[in-house]
Order: C-alpha cells, then sequence, then structure tokens
C-alpha cells in the first residue's frame, strides 16, 4: 500500500475502485463491431441472442445509473467534509449520502417498474408472463397460419400517486449534490424550471389566470387531473427527455471513450511535450509564448473538451512563459482563457457538447466536425491577430533563445507518439468511407480480419473513439514514469469513470430541465408569441432612432435574444447544460424565423462556449487568474476582448451558413412542413463564392482586432479605430453596395496606416 493509499480515505478509494469497473464495462458496451467475435460468444454461452457489446439499455442503464451515483456520493461524500469542517453537522451529511444513494435505488427500480418493455412487479408476480401469453393468442388468431409480432403489454402495477412524490424527492437530492459538485447556477435554472411548471399546472387547477404563459394543462379540458399528473411524473422516468433517456445515452452510448481518452491524455507526459512544440513551432513569431499558448491549447482542449481542464492543463506553463516574455498578467491570463475555451469548437474531438448537439439535432458527428471547421479556424485566427497587435504594442521581441525547460528531447520526441497517434485514429476513421477502405490497397495488403475490423469502425465517431483508447493505452507506456509507476494508467482510468459520474450528475438537471420544458410547453408557447409580435411590428424605436422590422430585422432580434440568453444562463456553468437550456427555450424560435435547424443549434452552442470567458462569472478566466494571480475580473476582460471574435462569428453563419460547408447548415423546413433549401442555395459548396467570402472575413478580423488592440504597425487614433470598427461591419453587409463600401473604407485604412506609419528616409548631412 503507498502513501497515497493511506493518505486517501476509505470512501475515495472505493470510488476509484468502482470508477476503473465503470469505466472497463463502459468500454465493453462501446466496443466495435470485432468480426466472429459475437458469434463466438453465442457459441460460448450457448445463448442465441447474446451480446458482446451495445448491451439493451432498459437494462443496462438502471445498474449503471446506479454506479454512477455511488461513485458520486463516495468522491463527492458530504459526511467526509462535514466531518472535519462541521462536526456537529456529521450526522445529516451521512444522512445527505444515504439519501443519494437510496434517491439513485429508487430512480432505477422506478424505471425497470414503469417502463413498458420491464414491468418489474409485473414479472416478479407472474402477471407480465400471462399477459404476453394473452396478447401472442390475440396475434396468431388474427389470419389463419400467419403470426404478428404480439404488442407489448403495459405494466399492470406501478407506484401510481405515490410517483410524484417519489420523483420530487429524487429531484431534491440529486439537486443538492450538483450544487456541491458543479456549483449553484445550474441547480437555479432548473429549479424555476420546475417551479414554473408545478406552479402553472396548479394554476390551471384552480382556474387562477387565463394567461397562456401561467397555465400548464395536466390533461385534455374535464379530464382526469390525477391521472395526467400521474402520467407525467412516469414520463420524467421513462421518455426520451426522462433522465435515462437521451442524455444517459450520450453520457453511456456516445461520449464514454472521448472521456476517457481525455483522462488518459490529461495524465500523459505528452502534453508538456505539445507545449514544447508549439514553443519551437512559434519561437521565431514576436508573439512567441502566446502563440504557443494558442496552439497547444487548440490542440489539447479538443480533447478535454473543458476549458477550465484546458487551462489548469496548459496554461500552468504557457502562461509564466508568457509572463516572461514580456506580456501583462492579465493579457497573459486572457489568452489562455480564451483559446482554452477555444478547444470546444476545434475539431476533430470538441469534446462533450459536441456530442450533444449531435444528439438534439441528429446530424452524423462528422458533419459536425466539418461544419466547425472554419469558424474554429476563424477564431484562432483572430487570437494570433489579437496576439501580433499586443506584442507590436509592448514592443515584445521574439524569443532569441530558447529556455532549457523548453527544450526538446529525445523523450519530448516519443511523448508526442502519445498524442498524435490516436488523434490521427480519430481523423482516419472519422474521414474514411467504408466503400473507399474496401477497395483501398491496404485491403488487399492486411489480413481479412484487420481489413473488416477497420472498415466497421470508418465514418462512426464512437467507434473512432474506441480505437484511440486503445491504441493509447500502450503508447503510454513509452514514458518512462507511467513504466516506473503502472498504477498511474489504473487511476487515470478511475478519473475518467469519475468524470464520467459527475458528467451524468450534471446531465441529470438538465434532463429534468428538458423534461419539464416538454411538459410545460413554455417553449411552443414563447416561439408562439414572439412570432406572432413579429409579425404584426412595424417600427422598432432605439435611441430616437426609428428602424422599420423587415426580414432581416426580425432575425437579428432573435439573435440578439438568444446570444443574451446564452450567455446569461451560461455564467458559471459547463458549457453543455447552458448551450441546452437555450436551444431548448430558443432553438425553435431561431428555426422558425429562417435559420436552419442545425445553424441554429450551432449558434447556441457557440455562445455557450463564449460563456466560460463573460465576466461578471467567466469560469476559464478566474481559473486563469488563479495561476497569473491577478483579479479575476480584469483577467476576464482581457479574455473577451481577446477572443472577442467568438462573440461575432455566430453572427456571420447566422447570415452565411454556407460557411458551415454542409447541406443542414442550408435545409429549412418550410410552410407545409417539408424540409427545403434556404433561397439562392443548392446545397453544394461554392469554392469561389467561399473564397470570397473568406478574404472578407479575414479582412473583417484584421480591422477588429487591430481596432480592439488600438495598434497595428503603430497606435491608432480614435477616428480610426471607430472607422476600422465600421468598415468591419461593412464589410460583411449582404448589400453589395454597402459591401464595396465596406471593402474600400477596409482597404483604404489600413493603406493610409502603413504610409503615416512607414518611418522617414534618414537625412545626410549637408
Amino acid at each position: 500500500m503507498t502513501q497515497q493509499d493511506i493518505i486517501r480515505p476509505l470512501g475515495k478509494r472505493i470510488a476509484l475502485v468502482l470508477a476503473v469497473i465503470l469505466v472497463i464495462v463502459g468500454m465493453i458496451n462501446t466496443m466495435p463491431e470485432i468480426p466472429g467475435l459475437q458469434d463466438w460468444a453465442r457459441e460460448i454461452t450457448g445463448r442465441p441472442f447474446f451480446r458482446v457489446s451495445g448491451f439493451p439499455p432498459e437494462y443496462f442503464y438502471p445498474p449503471v445509473f446506479l454506479v454512477m451515483m455511488l461513485i458520486v456520493a463516495l468522491d463527492s461524500s458530504v459526511y467526509r467534509a462535514w466531518k472535519w469542517d462541521r462536526p456537529g453537522l456529521a450526522w445529516l451529511g451521512a444522512l445527505l449520502d444515504a439519501g443519494l444513494i437510496l434517491a439513485a435505488v429508487l430512480a432505477a427500480v422506478g424505471f425497470l417498474v414503469e417502463i413498458d418493455s420491464i414491468c418489474l412487479i409485473d414479472q416478479l408476480t407472474g402477471e407480465r408472463a400471462r399477459l404476453i401469453q394473452e396478447a401472442a393468442e390475440r396475434s396468431a388468431g388474427v389470419i389463419p397460419g400467419i403470426s404478428f409480432e404480439a404488442e407489448v403489454p403495459a405494466c399492470q402495477a406501478r407506484f401510481g400517486i405515490w410517483i410524484i412524490p417519489l420523483l420530487f424527492t429524487i429531484i431534491t437530492l440529486f439537486f443538492l449534490y450538483n450544487v456541491r459538485v458543479w456549483g449553484l447556477p445550474l441547480v437555479a435554472v432548473a429549479s424555476v424550471v420546475v417551479l414554473y411548471t408545478v406552479a402553472t399546472a396548479l394554476i390551471w387547477m384552480f382556474e387562477l389566470s387565463d394567461n397562456s404563459f401561467l397555465l400548464t394543462k395536466l390533461g385534455a379540458d374535464g379530464g382526469d387531473v390525477r391521472a395526467a399528473a400521474i402520467q407525467k411524473a412516469t414520463n420524467v422516468f421513462v421518455t426520451p427527455d426522462g433522465f435515462m433517456g437521451r442524455f444517459m445515452d450520450i453520457v453511456v452510448n456516445q461520449v464514454f471513450p472521448y472521456v476517457v481518452l481525455g483522462a488518459l491524455f490529461g495524465t500523459s507526459a505528452g502534453g508538456t511535450s505539445l507545449i514544447k512544440l508549439a514553443v519551437r513551432m512559434t519561437c521565431r513569431l514576436r508573439g512567441g509564448p502566446a502563440h504557443a499558448a494558442i496552439v497547444s491549447s487548440a490542440l489539447f482542449g479538443t480533447i478535454t473538451g473543458g476549458p477550465v481542464t484546458n487551462v489548469l492543463s496548459t496554461g500552468r506553463l504557457t502562461i509564466p512563459m508568457m509572463r516572461r516574455n514580456g506580456f501583462s498578467p492579465q493579457f497573459a491570463g486572457g489568452v489562455e482563457a480564451a483559446a482554452s475555451s477555444g478547444g470546444q469548437i476545434m475539431p476533430p474531438v470538441m469534446g462533450v457538447a459536441a456530442f450533444v448537439l449531435v444528439a438534439l439535432t441528429a446530424v452524423p458527428y462528422t458533419k459536425v466536425i466539418t461544419a466547425a471547421f472554419l469558424p474554429a479556424l476563424a477564431f484562432f485566427f483572430s487570437i494570433f491577430l489579437a496576439v501580433m497587435f499586443q506584442a507590436r504594442k509592448d514592443r515584445i521581441e521574439a524569443m532569441r533563445e530558447m529556455p532549457e525547460d523548453l527544450v526538446m528531447h529525445r523523450q519530448d520526441w516519443l511523448n508526442l507518439v502519445i498524442i498524435l497517434v490516436p488523434i490521427l485514429t480519430i481523423l482516419l476513421l472519422l474521414l474514411g468511407s467504408k466503400d473507399a477502405m474496401a477497395g483501398s490497397m491496404a485491403a488487399s495488403i492486411l489480413p481479412q480480419f484487420v481489413t473488416q475490423t477497420i472498415t466497421n469502425a470508418t465514418g462512426d465517431a464512437v467507434s473512432a473513439g474506441w480505437w484511440a483508447v486503445a491504441v493509447l493505452l500502450p503508447l503510454l507506456f513509452l514514458d518512462p514514469e507511467t513504466r516506473a509507476k503502472p498504477s498511474k494508467v489504473l487511476l487515470s482510468l478511475a478519473d475518467g469513470g469519475i468524470l464520467i459520474s459527475r458528467l451524468f450528475l450534471l446531465l441529470f438537471a438538465v434532463s429534468i430541465i428538458s423534461a419539464f420544458l416538454n411538459e410545460s410547453g413554455l417553449t411552443g408557447e414563447l416561439t408562439r408569441s414572439v412570432t406572432t409580435w413579429l409579425e404584426h411590428a412595424q417600427v422598432l424605436h432605439l435611441f430616437g432612432f426609428e428602424i422599420r422590422i423587415v426580414g432581416g430585422v426580425y432575425l437579428m432580434l432573435a439573435l440578439i435574444c438568444a446570444m443574451l440568453c446564452a450567455i446569461l444562463l451560461g455564467m458559471g456553468m459547463p458549457t453543455v447544460p447552458a448551450y441546452v437550456n437555450v436551444a431548448l427555450l430558443l432553438g425553435p424560435l431561431l428555426s422558425s424565423l429562417g435559420v436552419s435547424f442545425f445553424t441554429a443549434h450551432m449558434f447556441v452552442f457557440y455562445f455557450a462556449v463564449a460563456s466560460a470567458i463573460t465576466p461578471p462569472v467567466a469560469i476559464a478566466a478566474f481559473a486563469a487568474a488563479s495561476i497569473t494571480r491577478t483579479e479575476p475580473m480584469r483577467t476576464g476582460i482581457a479574455a473577451v476582448r481577446v477572443g472577442i471574435v467568438m462573440f461575432a462569428i455566430p453572427f456571420v453563419f447566422a447570415w452565411y451558413p454556407e460557411l458551415l460547408l454542409i447541406e443542414e447548415a442550408v435545409t429549412i423546413t418550410d410552410d407545409t412542413g417539408r424540409r427545403a433549401l434556404i433561397e439562392g442555395y443548392s446545397g453544394q459548396v461554392d469554392i469561389p463564392a467561399l473564397l470570397l467570402l473568406g478574404a472578407r472575413l479575414a479582412l473583417t478580423l484584421y480591422l477588429l482586432a487591430s481596432a480592439l488592440a488600438r495598434f497595428d504597425r503603430g497606435a491608432l487614433r480614435r477616428w480610426e479605430v471607430a472607422l476600422r470598427l465600421v468598415a468591419a461591419v461593412l464589410v460583411l453587409w449582404k448589400t453589395a453596395a454597402l459591401m464595396g463600401v465596406g471593402l474600400a473604407l477596409g482597404l483604404g485604412l489600413i493603406a493610409l496606416h502603413a504610409l503615416r506609419a512607414r518611418p522617414e528616409p534618414a537625412r545626410s548631412p549637408a
């Protein structure tokens, strides 16, 4: 037993063991199809329907749910925390820990009892077998000689009215631990949604108001309120919007390998070597360490998918480097926070939130990373520009000598293999084609078994992540420290299991928001009200001006509203709930105003990411401030100034959805309910038009970054800053005349400044 094991409390150690078991079982569940393995397992077990992976969700979800919540209770024990801090309340902490475990048991049992495919109580009493037999006899007698699949009988024995107090007890206990693990903001939003749904239901029952926003009908007029209330509560257990629905599917069946991959990467030696490589690549640039921070944070962030994790991992090296080179602490922290947040929008992995985007939009993951490519490129290009102008302003020179601690050694090159090979595995499998792989030269060289295995995994995001983990595990032993202490790998796997458990705890609150919003009907009512108002509104009065509300203004108002909601709801909240909350509430509204469903979700997704650097609760910036040891709010403001383009790019691709490169971005639902292309789009990428738009976007980013830095080749005057901001807007205007004015103004300002900043030739002495 090591010294660390002695120090680590027993509950923590049990949590680590359970977390490793969870990871092993979860990886088996998500294992891609391996030729012959399924048949071999069925032959060994003698069961014709035995499954090696892809376990049936109705049987797999409840025990996994229970194990995850047991891990949370043991790892984040209230009793253990209060035993030392508040000894008098330690007994209450023990009750809360026990309560969470009991709530998890009741939730799992409730799911098994209420879902029609299992009906646990009916199975125990034998009623289930009798009903199935009767249904089979009825179906067999419809047409003589022909049998039909029997319908699934509904459960006879249920919780009844007790399902309602059971549901709210589970919600209360899970919310308490959400506050402990993830903080108050998410639970505050979820609590408001729950209270709103309950209050509006009571208002309808007692006929206290006829306002459409204060009504939640439990059933049809004159219906059985009790039965409807029971059904609504049951829905939270068993429907796709419930806590064992699509969000459980996201955690267990989609992001599982990538969370494990991120945990393994986070403790590998490759991270430090990646930063050294980034410094080596950018050392000749004036903003060297800052540019290195951008490169390393983009690469590392796409794997971890968490801005705070990214800041605390890469920032410990990059922030001191930037300060040592002459950047201010606030700017160094701002660059790291902005770049780390951008890791979530950087293909090919993009973090957990991207998989939630896939689940909510039903767009394949390969298309999502294709759509994210150009906006991510624009974002990181803008940060490069911001660093370049700041380096010129602060007169920072390129690194003349490489510090000893940043020199690449032989082991660092080996450590890079640990990171690059799994990423290449993901890229090759994600971007490959099954047909191309089957007919490739590799197929004729490799054994049939290997070729078929690769073909089965090609094009599937989950399989790509799974094989990346399988490739990474042996590569970790290229690091001498890992070879000397193999238990590091087990601890990394355990960290992955704990992170998955915490992630589901977070998504539990999100699923409650989703389920209760669905039952309340608020989303539909909000969409109807806003669209009705926009149809009748004629003029908008702003600062004494009258702005006629026509086509584009409708959309701009809705986009600004979605932006503000995403930023406000995202304060102090991880990206996933910030994105889901606004997408559920305002996604339908944006879609009804001429933006495609996918573009609307991408718009909200970007602002949910941006909320991590938006004061007053900029969690990524605050994490960077803990390293710079400066005032957090100033670091947050610096992060916004550096990453301001993250707030502008969503508006750009909302107006120019062709930037997203996929047909779904330009496909809307017309008035008849059919899918149709937006007017003026063919669904194919127009390369010349895209290149022209890219050039306009690059000019806009140059104008915007220099204006915010108030520096180009030299200091910019106030009128130059103002005109550059105006030109940046006009360059991207859709009207050709205004776009032309913007291009002429922008290029003219840059040329004029270059002439004015040119040093005068030295005069020869007379």
